[in-house]
């Protein structure tokens, strides 16, 4: 269906020339629930390179929610700087740590429904841990690459990345559902910005209907 084996498989071969998204190259890496769920919370309107560096000053040290607790939020904000509304991550990660270790025993749930009870956890960080941080591809993780890359290419027709997600679980074959986040992220970081996206060099714009594209390169 709209070309999508076609499409992925041309992601694939395209994408070694890029780098990893950070939170589930981390994941890949570390292999811990936790740290994957704090670093996504992390990486919510935040650029992947400064994502990586608070990660790492954050995690590296204190990467459980009992270590955590240990920290006051100011040292929390301190570690976290410049992410993007760190004053109110900092708290977040505070609140779900107290929860993980009162309501879980200290451990990450890995479904979806209890991942999204726990506050400042929406839809695209749950999907995230449970198919990075516990390697369980039970869903796709939907960012605004996703969404709007999604929508570019007539796959689906949605208003909101929350929508994208159901809506893209219906076509995609579930083989591809590990993969889809971090192609849809590198292609959309490197080819397929927002703003005048690179058609003239795009690998699939032979498929692609460029739906809402008003100008590109």
């Amino acid at each position: 269906m709209k070309n999508i084996d076609k499409i992925i498989q041309l992601l694939k071969k395209e994408s070694k020339k890029w780098k990893y998204p950070f939170v589930s190259d981390w994941a890949r890496v570390v292999k811990d629930p936790f740290t994957t769920l704090i670093s996504c919370i992390l990486s919510l309107r935040t650029k992947d390179e400064v994502t990586a560096k608070a990660s790492i000053k954050l995690l590296k040290k204190y990467n459980t929610p009992r270590k955590i607790l240990k920290l006051s939020n100011k040292q929390i904000e301190k570690l976290i700087y410049p992410v993007g509304f760190y004053p109110t991550k900092a708290k977040r990660i505070k609140e779900i740590c107290k929860v993980l270790i009162d309501k879980y025993n200290g451990k990450v749930p890995d479904t979806f429904d209890e991942l999204v009870k726990l506050k400042g956890v929406g839809p695209k960080t749950a999907s995230i841990t449970v198919v990075y941080g516990f390697n369980k591809p039970k869903h796709i993780a939907v960012d605004s690459h996703v969404f709007q890359i999604s929508n570019r290419l007539g796959w689906v027709k949605t208003k909101t990345p929350e929508k994208t997600q159901p809506a893209l679980e219906k076509i995609v074959p579930k083989r591809y559902w590990y993969d889809i986040n971090e192609l849809l992220v590198q292609f959309g970081q490197n080819v397929c910005v927002p703003v005048s996206p690179w058609c003239s060099k795009c690998v699939i714009n032979k498929y692609c209907p460029r739906i809402s594209v008003k100008r590109s390169r």
